[in-house]
This record gives C-alpha cells, structure tokens and sequence, in this order.
C-alpha cells in the first residue's frame, strides 16, 4: 500500500518528535541534527518544527526529572551522595529552578533535570524554565539553518 503525503508527513514529524524525547533523557540523540536537516529541506513550518522538538526535548527532561524523583523516595541525596559529590546538588539548591534554564546543555542537562526531581523542584515552574531554555536552543539551531 503507498503512504501518502500526509502520512509521510505525520511520520516525519513524529520522528523528530521521538528524536528529541530521547535526546533529553539519558540516552544520547541527535535532535539537533534531525531538526537542522528538516529546517535546511524546508520540509515544514519552522515554527511548528521548532515546538515540535522543544515539546519532545521538554517531555524528555521531565521523564529524567521523574525518575529523580522516584530515586529521591527511596535514596536521600544526603545519605547516598559522599560531602564532595554534593556540591552539584548544593549548586541546584543555590540556583533552584533557574539552574534548569540550562537543562539543554550537553552531559549536565540530563543530571540537572534529574537533581531538579531529586530535590523536589516544583514542577510546574520547572517544567516552564526547561522548555524555554530549550525552546531557545531549538530556535537559535532553526535560525543556523535556515
């Protein structure tokens, strides 16, 4: 059976979507690079190419964000972690939510958003800061290629 437009589309689409959701977890990805390809192609408004990745990407942290959470219940940062390796959690304490502004970056983004659900940001606000910082990053990624 022959897919159509639309359904090649949709199937992009998604594809982009899935791209960025497991970039922002703990395993690697490279949604930038998805993003950058379509964007060159012009395959789609760029806007709604740009929400599409920073809604992925954000749903991604906040699964690593959950899963602090999760490990907090059953793994007190202060009981698991020795004095020297609390110092990334002080500097998430010190800066709270908007230490999550930075979840996009390399390697610490995922550790922040997960210390982010640890230490029991509030969520809300949370989830607001991390998909800014992202919406950012994806714009800013959108713009290099156009």
């Amino acid at each position: 059976m022959e897919k159509t437009k639309m359904q090649e589309d949709v199937i992009d689409l998604w594809g982009l979507f899935l791209s960025a959701f497991i970039s922002s977890t703990i395993a690697p990805g490279g949604s930038e690079a998805v993003l950058a390809y379509m964007v060159s192609e012009r395959l789609f408004n760029i806007e709604d190419m740009v929400l599409i990745a920073t809604i992925g990407n954000t749903l991604g942290a906040l699964t690593t964000w959950f899963l602090g959470v999760l490990a907090a219940k059953k793994f007190p940062a202060e009981d698991l972690l020795p004095q020297k390796k609390q110092k990334a959690l002080n500097v998430v304490r010190k800066w709270g939510i908007w230490i999550l502004f930075f979840s996009w970056l390399p390697i610490v983004g995922d550790a922040l958003c997960f210390a982010g659900g640890w230490l029991k940001l509030p969520l809300i606000f949370s989830s607001i800061i991390i998909f800014f910082g992202k919406a950012i990053r994806y714009s800013l990624v959108a713009y290099v290629f156009l």
